[in-house]
């Protein structure tokens, strides 16, 4: 039974409201004055508190000061004869619940109580059942021969009830939700299977890493504005849906779109790929002192403004002002900050921004880390309270002031690993648990997408008996070594390289200042 507190001086002439309230089920509290209301609170608690605006000594708004100062997380509703605006500003303010205007009737009082009481609830039921008639649509998608575009689409559909469910707290249907995703990045990687050595042909390519640049930022560089682009690494597409909110307060989107990862979902091939405008064999042979194979010591993303400069140069954009910025620490980033507007007169200015992908890898080498982002959503969670607080977000707002192009994207995502797979290599193999990179590998063949000739897919090798395999769905590559030990250790920790939904269709979003 919602237990209510009703406090107006004119309670007597309301009591056919309380009575109508009582016959649905609610417990209603008279009181005639703040005093008297403050004074039940002290004694009893409620579930919903109905304040009058207009009262003799202590007034509405007086009370619901006190009311807040002491009962935080108790919703008001605040019921007043004046519509003026100062009066619904300073209610507002202070964090009503909702406010009526007199006189009220029942049915208007009945629907504020579901509205604060109820809503939860109610938002639960409708969205499980929206969610259970998209189900079946989904799959019956599945069932079918998705095409590039159709894929994207899934993928949209699957977060966006991933990120509803999640906020009604319904954790059944989730569960149905994570088996649907499940089935989802079976049919993918069938999907990448069958068409990626086409697409490395050119042969109905989506959007992909080294074309991005040429697609999606040189057009927008046309229009005489300065054009940012910020390159958030490690940013999965449920992660950009969750800091979206924040950006949005200075941007609008022009266009939420997503492309399609090369292979090894890597920072060292993909976003070399998108800052070179080429394919990681090539980039190696255009530049075979910059590039780096996995056996290299040494960092492998040392030459982006390089690469930058000279893709630029390809495009016929070699005389434009540009600038590159990688962004590796908080302090650094404060230091960026101050510079943006700086940036005004050039045509482009990259942004790199590093901390998604030290967070994934902090997940795996800290328990700490691992406890505060157990699963999808509280990794989610971590992210948006990381940019909140973060010099990317202020360094945004002073993008925005100068009313540029702003497009923000990443170069892979990644997924949270489940399934171990044993692979035998020798020490020269990678070390990376989504991909294997080596001559001499030996692995569950149902488990992997297998490369053997690595030229016919543009992959650097480093003799002529290496290949690559990349691993499906949410598996994870253990040797045989220690075996048990390392599964347990690589459990249920983010990790990218390989062949999924989320480490694949990854966020391009064009956004203007409004």
């Amino acid at each position: 039974m919602t237990q209510i507190l009703w406090a107006d001086d004119e309670i007597d002439l309301l009591k056919p409201h309380i009575i109508y309230l009582e016959d649905k089920g609610h417990a209603v509290t008279p009181a005639k004055s703040g005093d008297e209301a403050l004074d039940l609170l002290e004694e009893n608690s409620y579930d919903l508190i109905f304040l009058d605006e207009n009262m003799p000594g202590l007034s509405g708004l007086e009370t619901l000061t006190i009311i807040k100062e002491k009962y935080m997380n108790t919703p008001v509703i605040m019921i007043t004869k004046s519509e003026e605006e100062s009066i619904m500003e300073e209610a507002i303010g202070s964090k009503i619940a909702d406010y009526l205007i007199k006189p009220v009737n029942p049915n208007q009082i009945l629907l504020a109580i579901k509205k604060n009481i109820d809503s939860t609830r109610l938002v639960e039921e409708k969205t499980t059942s929206n969610y259970q008639q998209e189900f079946r649509n989904i799959s019956m998608s599945l069932a079918s021969s998705l095409n590039k575009e159709e894929w994207y689409e899934i993928f949209k559909k699957l977060t966006y009830w991933e990120l509803e469910l999640e906020r009604s707290g319904e954790q059944s249907v989730e569960q149905i939700l994570e088996m649907q995703k499940s089935e989802a990045n079976t049919q993918f990687f069938r999907f990448i299977k069958n068409n990626y050595k086409d697409w490395m042909k050119g042969d109905g390519a989506p959007l992909m890493s080294h074309n991005l640049i040429r697609k999606k930022v040189i057009p927008q560089m046309e229009d005489n504005k300065p054009t940012y682009l910020i390159v958030i690494d490690n940013l999965r597409y449920d992660q950009w849906k969750i800091i979206e909110p924040s950006v949005l307060e200075e941007f609008s989107v022009v266009k939420d779109e997503m492309y399609t990862s090369i292979l090894p979902t890597a920072t060292q091939y993909a976003r070399n790929a998108i800052f070179c405008g080429m394919l990681p064999s090539e980039i190696q042979k255009r530049f075979p002192n910059m590039w780096k194979n996995d056996e290299d010591e040494g960092g492998k993303n040392m030459f982006e403004a390089e690469f930058l400069a000279d893709n630029l140069q390809r495009l016929g954009k070699g005389s434009c002002k540009h600038s590159y910025t990688k962004i590796t620490n908080i302090e650094f980033g404060r230091k960026v900050v101050n510079q943006i507007s700086n940036m005004k007169n050039n045509d482009l200015n990259v942004i790199v921004y590093n901390f998604v992908d030290m967070l994934s890898h902090a997940r795996t080498d800290m328990k700490m880390i691992k406890e505060l982002a157990d699963d999808d959503s509280a990794y989610r969670s971590l992210t948006a309270s990381w940019f909140s607080h973060s010099p990317l977000k202020e360094i945004m707002k002073q993008i925005a002031k100068q009313k540029a192009n702003l497009i923000i994207t990443t170069d892979h995502g990644t997924i949270n690993v489940n399934k171990p797979s044993k692979v035998i290599g020798d020490r020269n193999v990678s070390a990376n648990l989504r991909y294997k990179q080596g001559k001499n590998l030996d692995y569950q063949k149902s488990d992997v997408f297998e490369i053997v000739n690595p030229l016919d897919y543009y992959l650097p090798i480093q003799n002529v008996s290496s290949k690559y395999i990349f691993a499906k769905e949410d598996m994870y590559f253990v040797y045989q070594n220690n075996y048990n030990q390392f599964v347990q250790f690589y459990k249920n920790t983010y990790q990218h390289g390989g062949i999924s939904m989320e480490e694949m269709l990854i966020p391009v979003i064009t956004l203007k200042s409004k």
